[in-house]
């Protein structure tokens, strides 16, 4: 079966690179296409999303998908990650501690009933809850099909204690920021947030990234790096961080 991007609602932002938003949160999901190859990022907020991406991602892809990216351990983000079974899963160092512990797994499924999630689909999500394979401390070149790499970088603490980003050379680059960059609302600073951080954590992203590259939210529309320079600015103010 042959699709476009547009007709699945995805938006193409490069030569074999897309994302959608997903309904109800707003939530991005990436996708990046190699040869044999497709890395996911993010996994949607529940098993039966998760199951809509991987279908749409293999009609796009033409195989399966082989890889999944983890941004960060929030329900919205992580509860998908079952459906992707046999892809290898990358996050940043730690975020097996949110993923394993009860208490963290607890958590995890209160917010998500508290945010709307139907509460069989969060006890069905958080019983299959996938542990990444790869820990991500620092900087991780995945080869995706020996002529596509990507970059994973773990840019935090910050939005979470456990923050990875995604950047995809090309004409242009493109970085999967998860929610360390929102554009359809204010940031959400929650208590797992390590807000001094925050900031930092935007400036490296722009480093990684640069002026030219198109800037993917974990929730909105893609934005360019003056708009992250802003709201990196914002978060300073807002947390009394000094630069």
């Amino acid at each position: 079966m042959t699709v476009t991007w547009e007709e699945l609602g995805w938006e193409r932002l490069a030569a074999g690179v897309g994302r959608c938003r997903l309904p109800g949160w707003d939530c991005t999901a990436g996708l990046v296409v190699g040869d044999g190859t497709a890395l996911i990022v993010d996994a949607g907020s529940s098993l039966g999303e998760g199951v809509r991406l991987r279908t749409q991602a293999q009609w796009l892809a033409g195989h399966r998908v082989t890889h999944l990216a983890l941004t960060h351990p929030h329900f919205d983000h992580v509860f998908g990650a079952a459906a992707f079974a046999g892809a290898e899963v990358y996050g940043a160092v730690g975020v097996d501690t949110v993923l394993d512990g009860r208490h963290a797994r607890d958590e995890l499924r209160g917010d998500a009933v508290r945010n709307g999630l139907d509460a069989a689909a969060a006890e069905e999500a958080v019983d299959a809850l996938v542990h990444p394979h790869h820990l991500v401390s620092g900087e991780w070149t995945l080869d995706l099909d020996g002529a596509r790499q990507v970059l994973l970088a773990n840019v935090g603490p910050a939005h979470t204690a456990h923050d990875l980003v995604v950047l995809v050379p090309g004409d242009p680059e493109v970085v999967f920021c998860g929610d360390l960059v929102e554009a359809s609302g204010e940031p959400q600073a929650g208590p797992d947030a390590v807000p001094s951080h925050w900031p930092a954590a935007l400036d490296r992203l722009l480093d990684l990234g640069g002026e030219d590259a198109l800037y993917v939210p974990g929730h909105g529309a893609v934005v360019d790096a003056e708009f992250v320079r802003r709201q990196r600015d914002a978060l300073a103010a807002r947390f009394g961080v000094s630069r």
